[in-house]
């Protein structure tokens, strides 16, 4: 368990509280409950209604829909922000690799730090921002490196059956 100060500390590194004032990071700390689940657990499932923001504090989780990898988070680190926003089901599951603690945020306590700091919606909506970018580019990669693998197969077909007419 985490001590007020270290709490504290803690969340102001996290990215999307790092521009909020002191005053309003203690008072987002103190709410803030602690869980810690043991390695291999799963804490929330694709499709499961949430209301609530995660941070990984000791361990390491998965994100993955079924047993399709997309991404693996560490220490400061928040998953589950999606559905304090909207009212659709988690998108993907979150399970751990390692025994982790973790910090969580509910809607309710989210909107009432909105409510005393609007700062905080920006900071979230930069994160999601640059998550679907990430995401964007990772696409386009795969597409490009899947676009220039037929082209190369492609090309040897060419070869092959010039080879063969001549």
């Amino acid at each position: 368990m985490l001590t007020s100060v270290d709490r504290l500390l803690f969340v102001r590194a996290v990215p999307i509280f790092k521009e909020l004032r002191d005053d309003f990071l203690v008072r987002l700390a103190s709410v803030m409950d602690e869980l810690s689940f043991p390695a291999k657990h799963t804490i929330f499932t694709e499709g499961q209604e949430g209301r609530s923001l995660y941070i990984v504090v000791k361990g390491r989780v998965r994100v993955h829909i079924g047993n399709r990898d997309l991404a693996q988070l560490e220490k400061g680190a928040c998953f589950g922000e999606m559905s304090l926003f909207d009212a659709e089901p988690r998108s993907a599951s979150v399970s751990t690799l390692d025994a982790c603690d973790c910090l969580v945020l509910t809607q309710q306590q989210l909107y009432d730090a909105i409510d005393e700091t609007p700062g905080i919606a920006i900071n979230i909506i930069r994160l999601l921002s640059r998550r679907i970018r990430e995401l964007n580019r990772a696409n386009s990669a795969q597409q490009s490196s899947s676009a220039q693998g037929s082209a190369s197969q492609s090309t040897a077909r060419n070869l092959d059956s010039n080879a063969v007419g001549s």
